[in-house]
């Protein structure tokens, strides 16, 4: 019973997800709105984007690093060969969301940052010290930006994670170490609550995000010089090669891990 609602929920988020919401149940509720706060829709996206980056870093850079693929900040330069390190990931995801016309922000900052400008400072900087000692979100409304904001632990969940920091050359700490929080994703929406319908694009635009990011990665790959391309399928590096998901499968896969919460907040 339990693995049936699972694979349930997992159906119903990407149907309701794709289809933009659910039908009307009849006439006398059709000015019914559902509302959600900001808050728990920023939690929600949040947890989409931990089960995203997760995946990504530990069965796409990490398993593929071992399989000698590459993955560096210049990744889109033409004489590049290699794909985008999970903080760049996040970033695609974000750049993507700025173009829709949901209201998402989307950004990753730290107290040593590699790159000055992601610096928390602040009412942020403040927050995130928090952040450290405690890992509980912080939200809080920004008054110079006029939005609600939330900002979550960005853990150091993979060895990936941590030689890639500890070895940049720009980096402003070099002994970073599996489990450190090593910054925080901020998430910013204009409104206090979202309808149905603006929950339901919210997600949809972090999805379409990530699918994004992913296909660029894709094209990437397809333009390399080099013999040695990953084969695109539905094998993953863990099997052994050159391998990659293509992007139905790897957000098939991101889908099937974060369904069952983003459903039970959506049906509370």
């Amino acid at each position: 019973m339990k693995k049936f609602t699972y694979i349930l929920a997992t159906l119903s988020t990407t149907f309701l997800i794709s289809c933009g919401g659910v039908p009307e149940k009849s006439k006398d509720t059709k000015k019914e709105k559902l509302e959600f706060s900001v808050a728990e829709v920023l939690e929600m996206v949040s947890k989409e984007n931990d089960v995203t980056r997760t995946l990504y870093t530990k069965a796409i850079v990490g398993a593929g690093k071992k399989q000698g693929m590459k993955f560096d900040e210049d990744w889109q330069k033409e004489d590049v060969e290699a794909g985008p390190l999970p903080a760049l990931f996040l970033r695609g995801i974000a750049n993507d969301i700025r173009k829709s016309d949901v209201p998402l922000g989307l950004y990753l900052g730290s107290d040593f940052p590699i790159n000055k400008a992601n610096k928390f400072e602040g009412k942020q900087g403040e927050l995130f010290k928090k952040i450290k000692e405690d890992r509980i979100p912080q939200h809080f409304y920004d008054e110079d930006q006029k939005v609600y904001t939330a900002m979550f632990a960005d853990v150091a969940g993979a060895p990936a994670c941590v030689s890639c920091h500890n070895k940049h050359e720009q980096t402003t700490k070099d002994d970073w170490k599996l489990g450190d929080v090593m910054g925080a994703t901020t998430w910013q929406y204009p409104t206090d609550s979202l309808s149905y319908d603006a929950t339901i694009a919210v997600l949809k635009a972090y999805r379409n995000g990530t699918k994004a990011i992913y296909k660029d990665y894709l094209d990437e790959i397809a333009a390399f010089k080099s013999s040695k391309k990953p084969e695109i399928g539905d094998k993953w590096p863990s099997a052994g090669g050159l391998y990659l998901p293509s992007p139905e499968v790897f957000l098939d896969s991101v889908r099937e891990l974060a369904s069952y919460e983003t459903m039970t907040v959506l049906l509370k």
